[in-house]
């Protein structure tokens, strides 16, 4: 059986409550993957979240970030793309430099990805979110699923691969941090 698939609003993101969100983050205890081309709206969105991604990570629960670079080629192309004011190199900034607040704190690992400019993951242990972006739209205009895995190389499974080999591809955002 494929996992439910729940659209929230099948033209935007931002649609979905930000209650979910903040539900997911609470009941996850192994895993948080964020593999959104920024995270911006994450910092706007969810109260004191650097707060509960320490606390999950002090928990046991690892945290991970997945991002654009903001100085390649292709986040340039779809700043064109855009075309707004807050440019999106810009957006993915703003997710180190909260990070960066609690970089300390390990089980918290933040990276640079090439492969997933048209696709956001977010994972809350076997729950996933998953935002494909359209074309010349931004993140919150993108249609939004929520998948909940079921069983073996399902839906979930595969977007959770799709994730893990961004990430094994993916750079440290900080020099010195471990490649692995």
């Amino acid at each position: 059986m494929e996992p439910r698939v729940i659209a929230y609003d099948p033209s935007e993101r931002h649609v979905s409550p930000a209650s979910l969100w903040r539900s997911l983050i609470t009941k996850a205890e192994r895993e948080l993957t964020f593999a959104g081309y920024t995270n911006y709206f994450l910092w706007l969105e969810q109260a004191r979240f650097g707060t509960a991604l320490r606390r999950k990570a002090v928990q046991g629960c690892r945290v991970r970030f997945l991002l654009g670079d903001p100085d390649s080629d292709l986040t340039r192309s779809r700043e064109q793309d855009e075309d707004v004011a807050l440019t999106l190199s810009t957006r993915i900034r703003v997710t180190p430099a909260e990070l960066e607040k609690i970089r300390s704190q390990p089980g918290i690992d933040v990276r640079y990805s090439e492969g997933h400019a048209y696709l956001s993951v977010f994972r809350f242990d076997d729950d996933m979110i998953v935002t494909p972006l359209l074309t010349h739209r931004v993140g919150h205009d993108a249609p939004t699923l929520h998948l909940r895995r079921c069983q073996d190389d399902g839906m979930f499974d595969r977007f959770a691969s799709h994730v893990e080999e961004l990430w094994r591809r993916g750079r440290p955002v900080w020099e010195g941090e471990d490649d692995g």
